[in-house]
């Protein structure tokens, strides 16, 4: 048998390793339009910034690699431009001899990846506008960088993975760094009020913001700088500038081999990674994948699953009957000391598919115990079903201890979890590590607790008309007061239960929610209609 693999990183290259191992005699040729066939473009703007210094710490695996451990012919700097899917045969072209021969195939892997967006925008083709999607590109940026030592002033164009972790390490190298967003927010798979963390964070190391403007031009200046013109008037000058609008799936070869392509624009795959062609397989950037959470079809560009539909992919040709369990968009961003991650639905997907049946909560666990030195606030959102407690997404933002408690929730999530299971997982514990009610159990016994209705909840967004009773002590009160809010500590609330109407709905606040909670508890149980304002003080004051 003979597979021909188009395209390596981490789709392609985890797939022809695979099948290796899967079938020693088959024949195996994987083709790379690039010079490198295995490289991690995730480490791309920590090289830009400095901070993997050495540029072959970013090569995974050398052609040279796959020859001697794999026995895979590779074939670098060689694209792959059209698919005879009758004939099965597929047309290569040398990039640098510009020559072309036809290989034949018994089963073809498609692995393009995705290519970035780049608008026809006027004066978008100026040499200090750089990409930053190869380890070329890279290698482009830091090239600007030394013949241009004195130009410190930057433009980034984008608020995604690349555009924030350029940022970073943009400022990290001393530049003046503004970032513009066309949206309303940074990093869209967040909830609104999760990502005005971000973007706090963001101003505090200096970063202009500019949400909400879209680029109309550029401008080359006789000095050399390029002045970046916005659609509301706005000009934005600067040395460099980064493009990070996005990708969107190479389907260039699918098109010419008929392949059937989604409704979002990628090649349709079954469970096995098999497109509409029962001997071309698809895997990576390029395909659309289905949402394991909210059932729609969905385009994710992360390595993770890249390199399971790699896997897939081998084991399907070899007649295994592995299957891809669909994506819930698990990611994972460091920002400045900080690290926001997330998993599954946000609350504006749910909202944009028309779904209702959900509740959500926000809480302010420390990462480990409060006793033991060192303790770090995490932010965290729970999203879940009203109906069962199917845990439906996460976000957090901390400075330690994210990571792990969205991993957590994210292996939940796959196993079609609660948030019962979730505040009964047994977990590590050791001060240092963590507290014997982790945060992520700590998340699931709030839910749960929604949910037997032992805690109803309001949130700010929503809530209107009820008595306002803020149970904080007083000197939190004069740091920062809630208006139209009556004011009975906590402490005193058993003996002032007089002052409050029962035939009147009371929404409860503290600085987080915790105190709250104690005291929904005490009104309930005395015929109070009482409701906990979930994350407290703490949720209004980042919602704003």
């Amino acid at each position: 048998m003979k597979v021909v693999i188009i395209g390596g990183v981490a789709g392609g290259a985890s797939c022809a390793a695979r099948l290796r191992r899967l079938d020693e005699n088959a024949e195996i040729v994987m083709v790379e339009r690039g010079p490198y066939v295995s490289y991690a473009n995730c480490g791309l703007p920590y090289h830009v910034g400095g901070i993997i210094a050495d540029e072959a710490s970013l090569l995974i695996a050398s052609p040279q690699l796959f020859r001697d451990q794999f026995a895979i012919e590779v074939r670098t700097n060689t694209e792959a431009v059209a698919i005879d899917a009758k004939a099965k045969t597929v047309c290569l072209r040398d990039v640098t001899t510009g020559t072309t021969k036809l290989e034949s195939y018994d089963k073809l892997v498609l692995s393009p990846g995705a290519v970035s967006i780049k608008p026809p925008i006027p004066g978008i083709d100026h040499p200090s506008i750089f990409h930053v999607r190869t380890v070329p590109d890279a290698r482009a940026i830091r090239a600007w960088m030394t013949s241009n030592p004195k130009g410190k002033r930057a433009v980034v164009i984008g608020g995604g993975f690349i555009g924030l972790e350029m940022v970073e390490n943009l400022v990290h190298r001393g530049f003046d760094v503004t970032l513009l967003e066309l949206a309303d927010q940074v990093l869209a798979p967040l909830d609104v009020e999760q990502s005005r963390v971000v973007e706090d964070v963001l101003r505090r190391h200096g970063v202009a913001l500019a949400l909400g403007e879209a680029v109309s031009g550029f401008v080359h200046q006789a000095s050399g700088e390029i002045d970046v013109l916005t659609k509301a008037g706005t000009t934005y000058t600067a040395n460099i500038v980064i493009l990070a609008l996005g990708v969107r799936p190479d389907t260039e070869l699918a098109k010419s081999a008929g392949l059937k392509l989604g409704e979002r624009g990628g090649i349709r795959v079954d469970e096995q990674m098999r497109t509409s062609d029962h001997d071309i397989y698809a895997v990576g950037d390029a395909v659309e994948v289905h949402d394991m959470v909210t059932g729609a079809d969905t385009l994710l560009a992360l390595a993770g699953p890249a390199n399971r539909q790699g896997r897939i992919a081998a084991d399907a040709i070899k007649g295994r009957p592995s299957r891809f369990r669909g994506v819930q968009g698990t990611a994972i961003i460091g920002l400045f000391g900080t690290t926001v991650a997330w998993t599954g639905a946000s609350e504006k997907t749910l909202r944009r598919l028309g779904r209702e049946d959900f509740e959500k909560i926000y809480l302010y666990p420390n990462h480990h115990a409060r006793y033991y030195p060192g303790a770090k606030t995490i932010s965290m959102k729970l999203i879940f079903a009203k109906s069962d407690g199917r845990i439906l997404g996460a976000q957090a933002y901390g400075e330690e201890g994210v990571d792990r408690r969205i991993d957590v929730i994210a292996t939940l999530i796959q196993k079609g979890g609660t948030v019962y299971d979730l505040e009964e997982a047994e977990l590590c514990y050791a001060p240092q590590y963590g507290s014997a009610k982790d945060a992520a159990n700590f998340a699931g016994m709030i839910a749960a607790n929604v949910l037997r209705n032992d805690m109803p909840i309001a949130h700010w967004s929503t809530d209107h008309g009820s008595l306002l009773l803020d149970v904080r002590e007083s000197a939190e009160i004069e740091a920062y007061a809630v208006s139209n809010a009556t004011h009975i500590p906590l402490k005193q609330l058993r003996a002032r239960l007089s002052e409050l109407p029962q035939d009147r709905e009371i929404a409860v606040i503290c600085r987080s929610g915790q105190r709250a909670y104690l005291a929904t508890r005490i009104l309930l149980q005395n015929g109070f209609s009482a409701k906990t304002l979930s994350g407290g003080v703490l949720a209004v004051q980042k919602k704003t």
